[in-house]
């Protein structure tokens, strides 16, 4: 998972103390007005101070061992990630839970060998992935060495309708500048068109490096022509290029695959309005994905451990969720949704997120629930109010949190989507920490908050404590929060008549368009 957090400060009198120090559980809960009608026992612990960082660590480090043993890593479909799915049905089973296996069907794409896009005429000159270019997941595989034609690039729905395609000379590769549509209809035009293969350049539209840089882009299912993303200096050096040619090498494969999220209820608590709590299981195959996302995945497993051990009965019911298949593109967590009657959407009351919550240059962010930010389109209504119970948790701690934007690439996004008002926690990815952000958090200035993301570093070496301290005693309080009332997100009886439809312009790691 991969976000760049806005940097405006939510406090500019930053008041650094540990998060457990004083604990808030249900006593807070009450202040906010969210609490039960009886006030909890003056010297009951709340949910916030029985999670601890310790426990939390052993489940990190059992995690880092199933990955150790099983191939060095926990991704979809291997040893790695049913071995760390048995750990949790195991500890779950053993905190009073039936957890429950939720199976379902994807296309698994992988590139087999690396890729190769050259210029080859009117200069040669050979592409570096990553840096000038990715191949789109889904693409097929192919070998195509021909004339690039540019088709609209001018404006910013190159390729978006057929009548682009006009004139098209049949066998060539098909240039387009990214912008409003999906990279599939540009691709599947393109094919309809006679286009032996399909590059699709950044927009261009500013200097930022959202604009200019190489992009991650899907074509959500197998397209029918090979398909890169590459950077706007790429794209239009090409499409100046008079006689342009060049040439696409592409081994990939889509096989049909099972995967599995992991749920398990509460017991008790209102069945028609749940709170769904929700962290994915799998990491990427290049390393163990401690950070991204085991940090998640056990915060929320002793979340759960603790929470069956409170005494108070929750008013809500609560419902803890382990996703598959996230790294792929929120497969896991979007099928869940999508299984969902209209019914079972109407009982969900709320849903939290927790994707990274130890990056070792971390910072404090809150998932832009009022929409503030430009990537994070419009809430579901109630995504302000889970925003604000963060803040001020937070707030009541002297410590320091930031908004970081809703733009779909993370489990959250088939919630919005379905109108599921929604908020979480992150510790930052591939953003770069300020100078004073350094202030507020510590950590180094210049760096980016996870170097280790999404590679073989992101390991149990490479975690901030005091990070995954501190957001998984948000979490927590969260959790048992909202067990309590839901009064101000939901009223308690939620309705998606008041929420803006709109969909995300990302599926976890690649843009849809």
């Amino acid at each position: 998972m991969r976000r760049n957090p806005d940097t405006s400060p939510r406090r500019t009198s930053p008041v650094r103390r540990r998060v457990l120090a004083g604990g808030t559980g249900l006593a807070a809960a009450l202040a906010l007005g969210i609490g039960p009608a009886a006030p909890a026992s003056a010297d009951s612990a709340g949910l916030d101070e029985l999670v601890t960082v310790d426990a939390v660590r052993g489940h990190l480090e059992n995690f880092q061992t199933i990955a150790d043993y099983n191939g060095g890593n926990r991704a979809t479909n291997t040893p790695g990630y049913d071995v760390a799915a048995n750990y949790v049905i195991d500890q779950l089973e053993q905190a009073g839970y039936k957890p429950e296996k939720q199976s379902y069907d994807f296309e698994l794409w992988r590139e087999k060998t690396d890729p190769v896009f050259a210029q080859t005429a009117p200069e040669q000159r050979d592409y570096v992935e990553e840096e000038d270019f990715l191949t789109m997941t889904y693409s097929p595989a192919g070998e195509v060495e021909a004339g690039v034609v540019p088709v609209d690039t001018d404006g910013t729905d190159s390729g978006c309708t057929a009548d682009d395609f006009a004139d098209f000379p049949a066998g060539q590769i098909a240039l387009m500048k990214r912008g409003t549509c999906a990279f599939s209809e540009k691709v599947q035009l393109a094919a309809d068109a006679g286009a032996s293969a399909a590059i699709v350049y950044n927009s261009g539209a500013s200097e930022a490096p959202e604009d200019q840089d190489v992009f991650s882009g899907t074509l959500e299912t197998e397209g029918a022509i090979p398909a890169v993303g590459t950077s706007h200096p790429v794209g239009a050096e090409l499409a100046a290029a008079e006689g342009a040619e060049a040439r696409l090498e592409i081994d990939a494969s889509v096989e049909e695959k099972t995967s599995y999220n992991i749920i398990a209820d509460a017991s008790g608590g209102a069945e028609d309005n749940v709170v769904v709590v929700g962290a994915h299981l799998d990491g990427v195959p290049e390393g163990a994905g401690i950070n991204d996302n085991a940090s998640g995945s056990g915060a929320l497993l002793e979340t759960a451990i603790q929470f069956a051990e409170l005494d108070a009965k929750p008013k809500n019911k609560v419902r803890f969720a382990w996703w598959g298949t996230e790294e792929e593109g929120l497969i896991g967590s979007t099928e869940y949704v999508a299984g969902l009657s209209e019914k079972e959407l109407d009982d969900l009351g709320l849903y939290l997120n927790f994707d990274m919550i130890g990056s070792p240059n971390f910072g404090r962010f809150i998932y832009d629930g009022r929409g503030e930010l430009p990537g994070s389109g419009t809430p579901p209504a109630g995504s302000a109010a889970i925003q604000k119970l963060f803040e001020d948790y937070y707030d009541k701690q002297g410590l320091v949190t930031e908004p970081t934007e809703f733009s779909g690439r993370s489990d959250y996004a088939a919630f919005m989507e379905a109108g599921i008002p929604s908020g979480g926690l992150f510790s930052g990815g591939d953003g770069v920490k300020t100078e004073e952000q350094a202030e507020w958090y510590g950590g180094t200035p210049g760096e980016d908050y996870d170097p280790n993301y999404h590679t073989a570093a992101d390991d149990i070496d490479n975690i901030s404590w005091t990070s995954v301290e501190q957001l998984s005693a948000g979490m927590a309080y969260a959790v048992e929060s909202y067990s309590v009332s839901t009064l101000p997100v939901n009223g308690r009886v939620r309705t998606l008549d008041a929420t803006e439809s709109f969909s995300f312009d990302k599926r976890g790691e690649e843009w849809v368009r």
